[in-house]
């Protein structure tokens, strides 16, 4: 997991449409708050809008066609999903409780809210989780500020992640035993064995390009070069090979 740079200005199709469908539900929330709260309402959200290709397109460059959380480059099988960091339809604190409503319904258009990932991250791990140090300070409705919240889970564009977690080989840990890294792990599956065999296979190619490099035969150069580009925010694993390398 690496930081992620997105640019300042929004796509367009959330600037306008995306921005006429957040006032409306914004709105309808204020006419009937408890409607929504005890789910007898409940808000439509269009994918047409937050996943529009442009949308879609700017995450890809930002992230450098990775998943946002587990850096595997993903576009050669999925489209990928865009992920939503604070869940619009409904949140979970931990994993097996009754969905929250209405959920982070005013920032399901939000650039600042708006990710790439895998569909295993997404769909599988993630989902609706989304874990506060303090339960007692959620933003309910879009009349609350949510940096007021203390998350959990690391935003790849407001944090930088290797602050917080490392990796011994192709293992990943919290930094320090710290709590955010071992929620963000935790949640996000980092640890999941399938990622791990592909971070292993990595790792060969990192420790073969170490071991030319030692030669010093005519190679060498090459291997140095190719290390060098492998630790690259564009590189697949650049965290953890940052990590090795370092």
């Amino acid at each position: 997991m690496i930081r992620v740079r997105k640019p300042a200005e929004p796509p367009e199709v959330l600037r306008t449409k995306g921005a006429r469908v957040q006032r409306s539900q914004c709105a309808a929330y204020s006419r009937a708050p408890r409607s929504y709260e005890n789910g007898k309402r409940s808000f439509e959200f269009d994918p047409n809008i937050y996943g529009h290709e442009t949308v879609k397109r700017a995450l890809r460059e930002a992230q450098h066609g990775k998943c946002a959380f587990c850096e595997s480059k993903f576009a050669h099988i999925s489209y990928g999903d865009v992920e939503h960091f604070r869940p619009k339809a409904g949140w979970r604190q931990e994993e097996g409780e009754p969905l929250g409503r209405p959920g982070y319904y005013w920032l399901a258009y939000e650039w600042a809210n708006l990710f790439l990932s895998c569909t295993l991250c997404n769909q599988q791990f993630k989902r609706n989780l989304f874990p506060l140090r303090t339960p007692e300070r959620r933003a309910r409705n879009h009349k609350v500020d949510v940096t007021a919240e203390d998350p959990l889970l690391l935003d790849p564009a407001v944090d930088d992640p290797e602050e917080f977690i490392s990796f011994r080989e192709e293992v990943p840990y919290a930094v320090k035993g710290n709590a955010r890294g071992k929620a963000t792990i935790r949640t996000l599956g980092l640890q999941r064995e399938e990622l791990a065999e592909q971070r292993r296979k990595h790792l060969r190619l990192v420790k073969a390009l170490q071991q030319i490099i030692e030669l010093r035969i005519p190679e060498a150069e090459e291997a140095r070069n190719q290390l060098l580009s492998m630790q690259q925010d564009s590189e697949e694993y650049a965290s953890m090979t940052r990590a090795f390398l370092r």
